[in-house]
């Protein structure tokens, strides 16, 4: 149990410290003295398997302080100590703070230690669950954008250039739930199966819209939306693909009684995300995109551009190299467009190479031929992606 950690939180510090004492051999325990630093070492030193709160304390009982540990850590496994095991401080406990276990003074450390251990049972099968689901649906949505992409490959590209960014952004701001956001990403785009594939084009060359493209196009985002909503436990991810474009400022697009304000934290990054791949795409350097979106006032959320700012200031490395279909390795990201010889697109600048993208672009070079060589990314610490030999290569 030792690799478990659990928290403890009191006003008296001498129980805290009797805790300590006794438990110490079977479990990693931290202590607070008092709701406030319970949650102030919850949110700094967190997670915590299980959290064991006092009843009585100053400024919140242990009722309120478990309902703030709900929200913070909702995995948690809460347990409450009291000394007054009346009916309604049961009732409050289990119906506003979810708690797993109700606890009576004088409590034995062998009957604490019970508790303790049946509560990181429950917090591994909570985590288990939610690990297993999060990983299948993953998996099932990352066929889908990979059949999609077959479909749609300008459109879907562009979900796994932006996935990457948004990925990358979320982490430097250090969001602790990532699957949401990536979910997001990938899906952001399955709206523009509605649009015409020319103003697709327009919109990822960068051009000008007409009003009734603009009206079009703007519908994309609630499509996907509803389409996701349709997906059990999926509501928040429907949710920033809904409101992916709005301003940060007023609004933008169809809604713009709603501001980015209002809209989650991973919306506004997707936003971002997408307008910087827009200019890119458009043919802007990435210090040029930069610029642009820093002009373009009252848009975004200015710590996601502060972070977006750090992050391309990193610049991650990868070798440029010119290759042909036969040498497409798992991992490489396609630097341009994939044509064939009649100019149609087989695969999306920015999309990472995968088996359904391999085999697509070998058949065709076989059956019909591809314009070759093209251009592939390979990170320079992916060795599995490097062509072995044939390739002309240089430093990006």
């Amino acid at each position: 149990m030792m690799n478990e950690r659990i928290l403890c939180v009191d006003d008296d510090v001498n129980i805290l410290e009797g805790y300590r004492r006794q438990l110490r051999k079977e479990f990693s325990l931290e202590i607070a003295v008092g709701p406030t630093e319970g949650l102030q070492v919850l949110t700094t030193q967190g997670p915590f398997s299980v959290v064991v709160s006092d009843l009585q304390m100053p400024e919140m009982n242990g009722i309120q302080f478990l309902s703030k540990v709900l929200e913070l850590s909702p995995d948690t496994t809460r347990l409450l100590l009291t000394g007054k095991a009346d009916l309604q401080s049961a009732i409050d406990a289990i119906n506003r703070g979810k708690i797993f276990r109700f606890l009576t003074k004088p409590c034995s450390a062998e009957q604490l230690a019970d508790a303790l251990t049946a509560g990181i049972s429950q917090y591994r099968l909570v985590t288990a669950e939610r690990e297993l689901l999060e990983q299948t649906l993953s998996g099932s949505i990352k066929v889908l954008c990979e059949i999609l992409s077959l479909v749609n490959p300008e459109a879907f590209g562009r979900s796994a250039r932006i996935t990457r960014l948004v990925e990358t952004i979320a982490r430097h701001m250090q969001i602790a739930e990532l699957w949401p956001i990536k979910i997001a990403a990938l899906l952001s785009q399955i709206g523009c199966v509605i649009l015409p594939e020319a103003v697709l084009k327009k919109v990822y060359r960068g051009e000008t819209l007409t009003s009734d493209e603009s009206q079009l196009y703007n519908q994309h985002p609630y499509v996907a939306a509803d389409l996701v909503a349709k997906i059990p436990r999926m509501k928040h991810v429907g949710d920033i693909i809904r409101l992916q474009d709005k301003h940060y400022d007023s609004g933008g697009g169809p809604d713009r009684d709603r501001s980015s304000h209002q809209a989650p934290l991973e919306a506004r990054i997707l936003k971002v995300a997408l307008d910087f791949d827009v200019l890119e795409s458009a043919g802007k350097t990435r210090l040029q995109s930069m610029n642009e979106l820093k002009n373009r006032t009252g848009r975004y959320d200015p710590n996601v551009l502060k972070a977006l700012n750090e992050v391309i200031a990193e610049n991650p490395k990868y070798d440029v190299q010119q290759i042909r279909a036969c040498q497409l390795r798992l991992g490489m990201i396609l630097g341009e467009d994939i044509l064939t010889a009649h100019d149609v697109v087989l695969a999306s600048k920015g999309q990472e190479v995968n088996e359904s993208i391999t085999l697509r672009i070998q058949n065709s070079a076989r059956m019909s031929g591809v314009k070759e060589p093209f251009m592939v990314l390979v990170s320079v610490n992916n060795e599995s992606a490097k062509t072995d030999s044939g390739g002309s290569r240089k430093a990006a």
